[in-house]
């Protein structure tokens, strides 16, 4: 680390649970984002702040006027652009260490695949099961660590899956897939533009602290947002030993 990254980084160093060694992590580290719209813009802000290495985006919608309530990552002038590539040049912006690699697309299969077996440390950002399933299948398919995240109306949720842990559950544990779940999105319900924030802030603490190897992350736990009451509360689950994804793994 030179002495520019020690100035750069030093209100992260000076924190005893840090350290240079954690930074020296979290420098080397590469994270994926699935999602660059209300949770994916602040998560991938502050992972680019705090330098890490590679910050792979993946996302296959542009940028529209209904974004800008709140997905920070986009402006008025980059109305119509790939939202990976606004995405990209706010990350610059941030921090031009940070090796950014914009992915216009949705990962499916054995695309989606070889990206999380790339990846450090995936936060899925995106706003509907069917992603959020099958990203939670190739994570525990190459034991990649999972921080989820959700939000919709007022009401958001956290959760971090360890799959270096063998205690750990996986997303389908907490959300059985084929079990009735009403499926709400932002555009069709609304979203309270703050939670979109708090929520993507929370995943990217979560992915600093794996990436970092600090702290205790959410596993087994489910941290429930309410901005309407402005409330926080935490829900103990466990890992579902005839589970058809984690199950015997």
């Amino acid at each position: 680390m030179d002495d520019s990254q020690l100035l750069r980084y030093s209100r992260h160093i000076l924190l005893n649970e840090w350290g240079i060694e954690g930074q020296a992590r979290i420098l080397k580290s590469h994270a994926l984002v699935i999602g660059a719209g209300g949770l994916g813009s602040p998560a991938a802000l502050y992972l680019a702040s705090a330098g890490v290495g590679t910050l792979t985006l993946a996302d296959g919608d542009t940028v529209d006027a209904t974004n800008l309530q709140r997905q920070i990552l986009h402006t008025e002038a980059r109305i119509g652009q790939t939202k990976v590539a606004s995405a990209a040049q706010a990350l610059s912006e941030i921090n031009s260490a940070v090796r950014v690699i914009p992915l216009h697309e949705r990962l499916e299969g054995d695309a989606l695949a070889s990206r999380v077996a790339a990846a450090d440390v995936v936060l899925d950002c995106s706003d509907n099961f069917a992603t959020r399933y099958a990203v939670n299948r190739a994570c525990v398919s190459t034991r990649t660590p999972l921080v989820s995240g959700a939000a919709v109306r007022f009401g958001g949720q956290v959760s971090v899956f360890d799959f270096s842990r063998p205690d750990s559950p996986c997303y389908h544990c907490l959300f059985p897939d084929g079990q009735p779940v009403a499926e709400e999105r932002c555009a069709v319900t609304g979203v309270f533009a703050p939670l979109t924030g708090i929520v993507g802030s929370l995943q990217a603490a979560e992915a600093l602290k794996l990436l970092a190897g600090i702290g205790t992350p959410l596993v087994g736990r489910l941290l429930l947002v309410d901005t309407l009451s402005q409330t926080f509360r935490v829900v103990s689950f466990g890992k579902d030993a005839g589970c058809p994804v984690c199950g015997g793994k």
